[in-house]
């Protein structure tokens, strides 16, 4: 299990003003099957203020994978993880038999494609049905809309 959290958080916060309880997420992707790998890829803010949130990952069994924040000279910012995402998911492929993703993000159909076509790995998406990009769920060998149960994958 991959989960860009960035793209979890602020899907729930743009849609809901909550936070994403990826605990719940985890239980549900994992449902009655082993668990090889749980991991979740973070950015680091300057101040530091998601250290106890990164702990609380780390105790749910999710393995923390941590990129510090890119400021250029405008000012601009850059925070994803999709390179990196994408090459553990095919380096991992060839030992699983379902890569499940949590993300919305469209930049991961090819992703997808390839693991299906390639590997024959099942690929399942884990995401809020409003900011999923359509084809990366079309694309899926299944998806869960976390929308569809807010109170169980949201927290206040």
């Amino acid at each position: 299990m991959l989960v860009d959290v960035a793209n979890m958080y602020h899907s729930a916060k743009n849609l809901y003003s909550r936070k994403v309880n990826f605990k719940e997420i985890l239980k549900t992707a994992v449902f009655g099957r082993k668990l090889i790998r749980a991991m979740a890829y973070v950015v680091k803010t300057e101040s530091g203020e998601e250290t106890n949130f990164l702990e609380a990952l780390s105790q749910q069994g999710f393995e923390v994978k941590e990129k510090d924040l890119q400021i250029f000279a405008g000012g601009a910012k850059k925070a994803d993880w999709d390179v990196g995402i994408t090459v553990d998911a095919i380096k991992m492929a060839g030992n699983m038999d379902v890569i499940i993703l949590v993300t919305g993000d469209g930049d991961y159909v090819p992703l997808v494609k390839y693991l299906q076509n390639t590997t024959g790995c099942l690929v399942e998406v884990i995401a809020f049905q409003k900011t999923a990009s359509a084809k990366l769920v079309e694309e899926a060998d299944d998806f869960i809309n976390l929308s569809e149960n807010t109170k169980k994958y949201l927290i206040k």
